[in-house]
């Protein structure tokens, strides 16, 4: 499996990223700056969290209008797959690849600690190591994770099951105490419409060895690379 990890000023999770894809292949992935106007041959494309531009504007808008954007969006078309974590998440969303938006915490906080998610699939890509219904840990770290979009979208991300994961407690519950940001229907991630493309909070690298308290994470990498290799 060919990967790659996009790399903007202010990104922070890069390396973590490159260290538990490594982990998984076997090769170290292709690590890209945000300036460049080419891609090589990929089956995969990761966008970090971070800080990408510092934030400014509005979380990953700048970082959405990146050159390299242009060659993921090309790539995406083709069915490379593009998974966005965190500040990721913001920039893929801002870019169109995702609908709806990411917003400030209700608390208007950051908020950084493990949380509960439910697995909602597990015929994509990103997923088939997991079941669905399975409850895995796997850490947060932002201030805008709070997922907005209109009454019709969310009707059609569940209706066609394009919710990859939701917060709930150890028990699998989706209570609203479960819910770390105010995110609607306590989403944590979603996938586009032909589950190429997966955008989320939680940071599964950073529970992909066990010497980081758990692996919960590793199967997605695991995932990505059964089915793309």
């Amino acid at each position: 499996m060919k990967a790659a990890v996009i790399v903007f000023p202010g990104s922070n999770c890069d390396r973590d990223v490159a260290v538990a894809l490594h982990q998984s292949i076997g090769a170290a992935p292709t690590m890209v700056w945000h300036r460049d106007t080419s891609l090589p041959d990929l089956d995969l494309i990761v966008v970090p969290g971070g800080f990408s531009y510092g934030d400014y504007l509005r979380c990953g808008a700048m970082g959405a209008h990146s050159p390299v954007m242009k060659e993921i969006k090309k790539a995406a078309d083709k069915g490379v797959r593009v998974l966005g974590i965190c500040n990721g998440f913001q920039v893929i969303t801002e870019a169109g690849l995702l609908p709806g938006v990411l917003m400030r915490n209700r608390g208007l906080k950051y908020v950084c600690k493990d949380v509960h998610l439910k697995v909602e699939d597990s015929q994509s890509a990103f997923t088939t190591k997991y079941s669905v219904g399975d409850v895995v840990r796997i850490p947060i770290g932002h201030g805008e994770g709070n997922y907005f979009a209109d009454d019709e979208t969310l009707k059609r991300l569940d209706g066609d099951g394009l919710v990859a994961f939701r917060y709930c407690t150890p028990a699998g519950e989706l209570t609203d105490d479960a819910n770390p940001n105010g995110s609607q229907r306590n989403i944590a991630g979603i996938f586009n419409k032909s589950r190429t493309v997966l955008g989320m909070m939680p940071h599964p690298e950073r529970l992909s060895d066990p010497k980081l308290g758990g692996t919960d994470g590793r199967k997605m990498f695991e995932s990505l690379v059964e089915t793309l290799s």
